[in-house]
């Protein structure tokens, strides 16, 4: 039996797969189809050096992916007015970027609610930059794109 924790955690592994899997699309050029086959069917849940990786939620996964595929020219859009003028997206980090692109893909979708989303990829930037700023950077402008992309929440 699948317990509200595991839900919990299976859609917080579906987040972190969705952002390595964009960045592993933007970095090898690989289709969008040929990543989300490739995650399916060989990182969530399997092991590596003797480490079990989480079981991520499928049709969450799914669905960020596909959404910031569809939805990239907005979503970088919404990115691009959350940051300063010196930084348009293409020239900042390439994992921040996919972690933009996924969360970006959550806020237009409109069914987790901003703050989760916000919560959810600050704990994931968190991951992927234990010793950085990148969390508060993170913050800060995925509140200013909920605030965009969904006014009526705030």
């Amino acid at each position: 039996m699948t317990t509200t924790q595991d839900k919990r955690q299976m859609r917080s592994a579906a987040r972190l797969y969705a952002v390595q899997a964009l960045f592993q699309m933007e970095a090898s050029g690989q289709t969008v189809d040929l990543v989300r086959r490739e995650f399916e069917s060989w990182r969530m849940g399997t092991v590596y050096d003797g480490e079990e990786m989480a079981e991520g939620d499928v049709p969450l996964f799914r669905r960020i992916v596909e959404d910031a595929v569809n939805h990239q020219a907005r979503i970088d859009q919404m990115t691009d007015r959350a940051l300063v003028a010196k930084w348009p997206i293409d020239r900042i980090d390439p994992t921040l970027r996919a972690l933009f692109r996924a969360a970006g893909a959550e806020l237009v979708d409109r069914s987790t609610p901003p703050k989760v989303v916000i919560n959810e990829f600050v704990d994931i930037a968190k991951a992927f930059f234990p010793e950085g700023r990148e969390a508060r950077f993170v913050n800060a402008v995925l509140d200013h794109m909920a605030r965009e992309a969904r006014p009526e929440s705030f």
